[in-house]
């Protein structure tokens, strides 16, 4: 979403809150039978545009978790697909696809793209790439149902352990040449590939790139600026014209912006939650676990704490994702009253809950502290346990906790496996809950399940969701014109077809 804004509204917006022979179609509207137009290239410019980077951290794709580094990957890679913002997944480096009937195989089939060095693209690096995505830190939570990845000269096949309606909205990881996997600045196939001039890396926009698209970026060289802290890229922007920079509001180390500015955000997956310990006393009692989730005030939270960066929830899921259902979803107001009288009911107000929060994290500590007031305001006696990470994890680990307000990055599928399975590694405080686990399998292979899957989750209470954040995206006035963020895409473009177009009968 963009935002325009201008010195006064930046200045009160942000001062103001401190992964068969019968084809078989998938059901549900995560893939649409229609789509965009067929885009076309805007010319290159020689407009003076500059970007961002941190010199001591990792330019691998599939290793780097700085968002500032990962900025520049949108301009360098291109993935089997791309994810709008909608959480659709748009075909780029795949020409065409098939799935099993049983929706554990899915093929794909590379399109006549080529790296910049002019090396044509291959199977070959297609397998290797996601291999590697597979094993990594980064990606690598997403695939954990894939079993196996293999190529023939003309396609790359992925089975799957269980059946997934979408699995391409999982595949925007970029693909580079195989012999480069797991290096720093690897090739990749889009626009632009790194440059180095007179010792100063840069972007240089490819002369013979492969593909048409209206892309966000024109520009024919863009300087890549060394980063060292947000302080420093804030005032690179207010007075040397740096061209964009990708913000996070809801980290400790965020400053405000004080220039005029164009604003966007963009969601970035990370999902808020207090979690239940199914040993707490307290919170096995009668309907305890269920009333609390009446008793957050999302807004609150996310206007206090995010600075506006981020969208309340009330189902575990981005807002954005196109199962979340906003009729269930609205069951859900503040109503702090309903958790008064349960409390009251089965006389706990003399038991003490222990939250436990990450010491380490600024803002969400903060936001746990309000929350230990709102639940002491309703009767409850609440500790806030606020240990340095290991310690913290060391907690989790142990379930020396009644209530945990933890943070992690859904998969863009809003895969909650991890909650629910046995192995699951955000399965702290005994939550293994065959149902619930089933249920998240059924969601994976049938989008129409997803609504029964947030219900039983909103009925146990075990999980109780409270907001999804985004980053936020300062440009200089008029520098973009056609910027349409997407989630690990800031400089999101697709080739205007949509992955129902894409998709074929097996061969």
């Amino acid at each position: 979403m963009k935002r325009i804004l201008s010195l006064l509204l930046c200045i009160l917006l942000l001062a103001g809150c401190t992964t068969d022979e019968t084809p078989y179609v998938p059901t549900g509207d995560a893939l649409s039978d229609e789509g965009p137009t067929t885009p076309t290239a805007g010319p290159t410019t020689d407009q003076p545009m500059s970007l961002a980077y941190y010199p001591d951290r990792s330019l691998d794709p599939y290793r780097c978790s700085d968002y500032t580094n990962r900025a520049l990957f949108g301009l360098l890679y291109q993935s089997l697909f791309a994810v709008d913002r909608d959480y659709q997944p748009n075909p780029v480096l795949c020409d065409r696809y098939s799935v099993s009937r049983d929706m554990k195989t899915y093929t794909f089939y590379p399109a006549e793209a080529t790296f910049s060095d002019g090396a044509k693209l291959t199977t070959a690096d297609i397998a290797a790439s996601l291999r590697h995505a597979v094993s990594s830190a980064y990606y690598g939570g997403r695939f954990g149902n894939v079993d196996t990845i293999t190529a023939t000269e003309e396609a790359v096949t992925v089975t799957l352990k269980t059946p997934y309606e979408n699995f391409p909205v999982l595949l925007d990881v970029p693909i580079v040449k195989a012999d480069q996997v797991g290096t720093d600045r690897p090739l990749g196939t889009g626009p632009y590939f790194y440059e180095t001039v007179s010792q100063q890396l840069g972007l240089r926009r490819r002369s013979d790139w492969w593909c048409v698209a209206a892309l966000p970026v024109n520009a024919q060289r863009i300087s890549l600026v060394e980063a060292e802290s947000p302080a420093q890229l804030r005032d690179a922007f207010e007075f040397q014209g740096l061209s964009l920079v990708c913000a996070d509001p809801g980290s400790e180390r965020y400053v405000d912006f004080h220039s005029d500015y164009e604003l966007w955000d963009c969601e970035n997956g990370i999902f808020l939650y207090l979690s239940c310990n199914a040993d707490s006393y307290v919170l096995s009692q009668g309907d305890i676990r269920e009333d609390l989730t009446y008793a957050i005030d999302r807004d609150a939270i996310v206007s206090a704490y995010y600075r506006g960066f981020a969208q309340s929830a009330t189902l575990p899921a981005s807002p954005a994702f196109p199962h979340y259902d906003d009729g269930l979803a609205q069951q859900i107001t503040y109503d702090p009253q309903r958790l008064t009288d349960a409390v009251s009911a089965q006389y706990l107000e003399t038991n003490t809950v222990i939250l436990l929060v990450n010491n380490d994290d600024g803002q969400r500590l903060r936001a746990a502290r309000a929350i230990a007031v709102s639940l002491e305001s309703c009767g409850l006696s609440v500790t806030v346990e606020a240990l340095a990470t290991d310690d913290y994890l060391e907690a989790l680990e142990e379930g020396s906790f009644d209530l945990h307000l933890g943070q992690t990055r859904l998969s863009a599928n809003m895969d909650l496996s991890a909650f629910f399975s046995p192995d699951g590694a955000l399965n702290s405080g005994g939550l293994t809950d065959s149902v619930t686990q089933a249920l998240c399998n059924e969601a994976l292979a049938n989008s129409g399940n997803y609504y029964t899957l947030y219900q039983t989750i909103l009925e146990s209470g075990a999980l109780i969701p409270i907001a999804t954040r985004s980053y936020a995206i300062f440009t200089q006035r008029g520098a973009f014109t056609d910027l349409d963020p997407a989630r690990d895409a800031i400089f999101y473009y697709d080739l205007g077809r949509s992955a129902a177009q894409a998709l074929v009968e097996d061969q």
